[in-house]
């Protein structure tokens, strides 16, 4: 009875253990200590864990040395250790009391170590095997009873559970890492102004996940030329990257011949090759000169077209396999780095143009300059370089005396001319008092002075002031001898000012004037040293504003600026003085409360902070109501480190916005699961849109319902997911738009509803009329008109067919830029319908000034059009005022028979909806309405 409470007390101890932070070394050696002084004729207890190789190494065991080898030394093959093979593969314990009567241990192991007998156990949670548990001895038979066998089992399946954990732990890690990896490099990508700092980035976060710096690109510029050329070579390689590119030039190497460029050109995916002699597609010849031994090939795809290929080589002499976590990561690299690369390589083709076009000019221009400077040089005289000069210049001779100044030098002393400043001595200009005395001449005192090493020099004026400057005294010689000294001097106070004000905003946001990220972190960990020693919680408050984005997007960035700054003085208003509110960026905010007694008091702030929230915000005459979420994290009860504080508040503010908003959330350890399925999906979102084959159009017909005449169809985008399957657009929209991948998204749907719709025109279908949703983000970007001429140039499509919808909220905002976008829109002959019409609450007089060709009624009028008697006068209202105005007008969201007489009898003709078919698959689409209507010429 004694043993099994000893027994239980360490298997609770052993729990314990697992749900605190300890290693997960430490964790097995309890189990391996519990083990072997429960079985004390036990020699030796080992746990082993598997490696990639398929075999198993010891990690913690008793004892730490065996015949003079230590445990790591110790390698279980379970190919020849059919022992291990047989637990591995049952999954069950196996028990051999007497070695010499069974051949399934590895005999190796059995006469080197003595093993008389022998426990072999599998440490496993579910249908996981982690690793394996060695029992043996060497002196007298271990002669184990089924209860203490079932003893071991009961301590492995905690050292089961504790792997386990350290797994799921590190797995978690790793995908945060991988996210936060990702956005830096999309980050530090949009700041690149050249091709050769984009690949540079590239190339160095390529070697960071890959470990590896060996990488070069290779361009088939398809705006420059279509050959491939060696682009660049990581600064990092072994190879220079002269010695690169003359390598290439000497082995007269043709993309066109490789086969492994080849393949990866044309399939858009990487090609993984460990070693180039096992591997018929390398050349071997062309490897041997580069001293190639295993190369990695990822394609440069943007938008669909290949712009070359990165490739990684391994030069050592050993096959290299990069594990396929680290594969993902480098491709989806190399995926952002394509667009940046694409849109430089036009950027500089522009270049190139406007240069050949000026050439002529610059070269008659580069004649005229010369002819000019031969004569200011043959012309030039010494008064004039001195009087023209922007910077002031003064004489002193060897007694410390002025002898002569030009215009500059005088005004910026303070002095009328250069007589009045003539005569006066050294000491009334240079600022040495501190440093000279009274019997010192100019050049004892200058001497005096170079000893001290002062950053800041100020000239003092007439009237007794002083200002910064930077100046050089330069000595005069006649014939070897120092007959004076010039001094030249320029006025820095501006340079100061702007040096203090780069300073201020070092520490400081240039929005809100509040503390930035840098200040905050400092202040952040100077309150978590005092708390880690006075034993005194610190809490954390991560703000994100509920639809701010649509501020932005609505009223402009300027707007949204103000908006920003009116809520950090709320902010500061609402925290105590000790507190510390800065902004992180955009539209988050992060609070510091160093000195609360509680969790009570972080709730209460957070309270107080959603109550300042209550009262709207007036900004230029408008009125915007704005709320906020709150997520809070504690020190130590949420982490102990501010990042992970910081990360901790920020998975609590998403927790919060989830419930509706202008709520606030503390953290708890479940939190951050579902924080890690999100980001997950961002991930997925973002390779995905590396595919064609994730993303699907579906189509929704258009009826008239006066003739049941087809007359176009609506484009509807569904992503088919790998495991979650097919996603309607409310599931990946809303994140796409606020990752900005709605940009590249949305241009996909232009562009496969074009290639399909034109298609169709080709079957004969001549009438019809596709249309595609532009969202916000889509609309305010430069390049959009462009983009749809390219697409519809591309593919062939007539404009008239192609109409483009765009929300009321959109369009009735920002009327200058958006009339202007919409004309040159019109002049590419493309329609223009506004959707959601009726729920924008504005004046509808814009909608004369708008070239717009149809009203799409909103689906929260239809739903009730014939029992609301409200949504009824809304949606007749809307018909007659399309109709004044010679415009089109359909009704979507149609279900039922009702609603479709309704509006047939109110004139409204055209409908979109369930009424006639749910969105369909192209396949289906044909089937059940082009086939059907071909006869009739539709």
């Amino acid at each position: 009875m004694a043993e099994e409470q000893t027994r239980y007390s360490r298997l609770a101890q052993i729990t314990k253990l697992i749900n605190t932070k300890l290693d997960l070394r430490e964790v097995l050696e309890h189990v391996v200590t519990a083990i072997s002084e429960e079985i004390v004729r036990c020699d030796s207890v080992g746990i082993y864990l598997p490696r990639e190789d398929g075999t198993y190494q010891g990690y913690v065991g008793k004892p730490a040395l065996i015949n003079g080898m230590s445990l790591d030394m110790h390698i279980v093959n379970p190919q020849f250790d059919l022992l291990a093979k047989e637990v591995i593969e049952t999954g069950k314990a196996i028990y051999i009391p007497d070695t010499s009567k069974d051949d399934r241990p590895d005999q190796r192991a059995v006469q080197a170590f003595k093993i008389n007998s022998l426990l072999v156990a599998p440490i496993s949670y579910g249908d996981e095997l982690y690793g394996l548990v060695f029992l043996f001895d060497y002196g007298a038979p271990m002669n184990l009873t089924t209860s203490e066998i079932e003893s071991v089992k009961a301590y492995v399946n905690m050292a089961a559970v504790a792997i386990r954990n350290a797994n799921n732990l590190t797995r978690k890690e790793k995908l945060i890492s991988e996210k936060q990896l990702l956005l830096n490099v999309t980050r530090d990508l949009s700041l690149c102004s050249s091709l050769q700092e984009a690949l540079d980035k590239c190339f160095y976060y390529l070697g960071k996940v890959l470990d590896n710096p060996d990488i070069g690109a290779h361009f088939i510029d398809p705006v420059l030329t279509h050959n491939l050329t060696p682009a660049s070579l990581s600064k990092e390689s072994g190879w220079s990257e002269e010695e690169w590119k003359e390598t290439h030039q000497r082995v007269k190497f043709k993309y066109e011949e490789d086969l492994v460029f080849q393949e990866v050109i044309e399939t858009k995916q990487s090609i993984m090759i460990p070693d180039v002699y096992k591997d018929p597609r390398p050349n071997h010849e062309i490897c041997k000169d580069f001293g190639i031994q295993g190369l990695y090939m990822i394609p440069l795809v943007s938008i669909g077209k290949v712009l070359g290929a990165v490739a990684i080589v391994n030069l050592n002499n050993t096959d290299h396999v990069y594990p396929d976590s680290s594969r993902q990561l480098a491709e989806s690299i190399v995926d952002t780095t394509a667009p940046v690369l694409f849109n430089l390589l036009y950027m500089e083709k522009q270049e190139m143009i406007i240069q050949e076009r000026t050439s002529e000019i610059t070269h008659k221009n580069t004649e005229l300059e010369n002819a000019i400077a031969d004569l200011k040089q043959l012309s030039r005289e010494k008064a004039l370089i001195l009087n023209s000069a922007g910077e002031g210049i003064f004489g002193i001779d060897l007694d410390g005396e002025i002898t002569f100044a030009n215009p500059s030098a005088t005004g910026l002393l303070g002095y009328d001319n250069e007589k009045e400043i003539i005569g006066c001595s050294y000491k009334q200009i240079f600022n040495w008092e501190d440093l000279v005395t009274d019997e010192d001449t100019f050049i004892k005192s200058f001497e005096h002075v170079q000893h001290f090493d002062g950053s800041d020099h100020f000239f003092s004026t007439k009237e007794g002031g002083s200002f910064p400057v930077e100046y050089v005294i330069t000595p005069q010689k006649e014939d070897n001898f120092t007959v004076g000294y010039v001094v030249t001097f320029k006025d820095v106070t501006s340079r100061k000012q702007m040096e203090e004000k780069i300073k201020y905003h070092a520490y400081y946001d240039s929005v809100t004037n509040i503390p930035n990220r840098v200040l905050f972190q400092d202040r952040l960990n100077q309150a978590l040293r005092y708390a880690e020693l006075n034993q005194k919680p610190v809490a954390i408050m991560f703000l994100d504003l509920d639809r701010f984005k649509k501020i932005n997007d609505t009223f402009g960035h300027s707007f949204g600026d103000k908006v920003l700054k009116m809520v950090a003085e709320r902010l500061q208003q609402a925290i105590p003085k000790e507190a510390t509110v800065s902004r992180q960026g955009g539209d988050e905010f992060i609070i510091l409360l160093p000195t609360i007694q509680r969790k009570e008091h972080a709730v209460n702030c957070a309270q107080r902070i959603l109550h300042t929230f209550d009262e709207p915000f007036t900004v230029m005459n408008q009125e915007v109501a704005i709320k906020t979420s709150i997520g809070i994290s504690l020190y130590p009860e949420n982490g102990e480190s501010a990042e992970t504080l910081i990360k901790h508040a920020d998975v609590a503010m998403y927790k919060a916005k989830e419930m509706s908003g202008n709520q606030f959330q503390l953290f708890f350890p479940d939190i951050e699961n579902r924080a890690v399925e999100q980001i997950q999906l961002e991930n997925d979102l973002f390779k995905a849109l590396q595919h064609d084959w994730e993303f699907e159009l579906y189509y929704q017909p258009k009826f008239n319902v006066r003739t049941n005449e087809l007359i176009g169809m609506e484009s509807l985008i569904r992503w088919n997911h790998p495991q979650l399957g097919t996603l309607s657009p409310a599931h990946f929209i809303p994140l796409a738009e606020e990752t900005g991948l709605i940009i590249p998204l949305g241009e996909w749907v232009i562009r496969k509803a074009c290639l399909q719709m034109k298609k169709w025109y080709e079957d004969g279908h001549k009438n019809l009329v596709i249309s595609a949703n532009l969202s916000p983000h889509q609309f305010s970007q430069k390049n959009l008109v462009p983009m749809v001429k390219e697409i519809l140039i591309e593919t062939g499509l007539p404009p008239f067919l192609l109409e483009l919808e765009l929300t009321e909220n959109l369009i009735i905002h920002n009327t200058e830029q958006t009339l202007k976008t919409i004309g040159e829109l019109k002049e590419l002959g493309v329609q223009i319908s506004i959707d959601d019409f009726g729920t924008g609450y504005s004046s509808l007089g814009y909608l004369k000034d708008f070239p717009v060709d149809t009203l799409k009624i909103d689906k929260s009028f239809i739903d009730d059009i014939t029992t609301n008697s409200n949504n009824a006068a809304i949606t007749k209202t809307i018909i007659t005022l399309a109709d004044s105005l010679h415009l089109n007008v359909i009704a979507e969201g149609v279900e039922e028979e009702e609603q479709a007489k309704f509006l047939a009898d109110h004139g409204c003709h055209w409908i979109q909806g369930f009424y006639y078919s749910r969105p369909l698959q192209s396949k289906a689409f044909e089937h059940h309405f082009l086939k059907k209507f071909t006869q009739r010429g539709y």
